[in-house]
């Protein structure tokens, strides 16, 4: 198995997207191993030995995805007996030529806080929190969305992650078993309507979910996952609530693709 390695005088988080991106485009597997905050000489040799050690172990070369600022530190891990990948030099030049001005590299400037959307995604996180699975319907008005389905269709994940990611105040509310003789919309979300967002999921993904929570249990069972998310898609269907199925999708994919339906302003950092 191939080694792959994300080094960075930072978090490490710009080298680990880039590099998984690519590497997700290959289809083998990958022994991965982040080093962040690579700050001295003394670590950069520390972390260049470590390379060269699985070098040798191995007896194939470590692929290297770095995201360093300091030419020095750079260098050093350019002397490893890895496969160098550059992101930020690689792009430096041409972009300086574009913008006509000179870059001033800063370490941790990708991933140091700004005040202002440090702010808003740690008050959004706090509204996800308070406002999970449908224990405070008083505060939907402050909400930028609000999530709506069936127990175990990713509500409260998709919640956290559009707030801590994005600074997007996330609300969700679960269409439980005791709902589907007569499910309806409570007033509280009739009043926020525009804001609701709906997820499904197939009956056989949910059942999975379930049993891992309740073995054996009627919540569980394939026939009461059809029933539910059935009566879930004729209401999405009857009040034109817009949704997504997020059988196959991941977190990320599934916030992305909220906020590309939605149009909801990302609080970025």
């Amino acid at each position: 198995m191939r080694t792959a390695f994300y080094i960075s005088d930072g978090t490490g988080i710009t080298s680990e997207v880039f590099g998984h991106a690519l590497l997700s485009l290959f289809p083998a597997e990958f022994d991965h191993i982040t080093i962040p905050f690579v700050e001295t000489k003394e670590i950069a040799l520390q972390a260049k030995q470590r390379i060269n050690d699985r070098y040798k172990t191995t007896g194939i070369r470590p692929l290297i995805f770095q995201t360093f600022v300091d030419e020095e530190l750079r260098q050093i891990i350019n002397s490893s007996d890895g496969v160098c990948y550059d992101f930020l030099n690689a792009f430096i030049e041409p972009m300086q030529k574009e913008l006509g001005i000179a870059a001033m590299p800063k370490t941790h400037r990708t991933h140091s806080i700004h005040e202002k959307t440090y702010d808003f995604r740690i008050d959004a996180v706090n509204y996800a929190l308070a406002n999970d699975d449908g224990v405070n319907l008083k505060e939907y008005a402050k909400a930028d969305i609000i999530l709506v389905g069936v127990s175990r269709s990713g509500k409260t994940p998709t919640s956290l992650y559009l707030a801590l990611q994005y600074g997007i105040k996330a609300a969700n509310y679960p269409f439980v078993q005791e709902d589907m003789d007569m499910l309806r919309l409570p007033d509280e979300l009739k009043k926020q309507k525009a804001k609701l967002f709906g997820l499904t999921i197939t009956p056989e993904r949910l059942s999975k979910i379930r049993e891992q929570r309740r073995p054996g249990s009627k919540y569980a069972s394939l026939r009461q996952c059809k029933l539910e998310l059935d009566e879930v898609e004729a209401l999405y269907q009857k009040e034109k609530i817009p949704f997504l199925n997020s059988t196959h999708l991941s977190i990320e994919e599934i916030s992305a693709k909220i906020l590309a339906q939605t149009g909801l302003k990302r609080q970025k950092y």
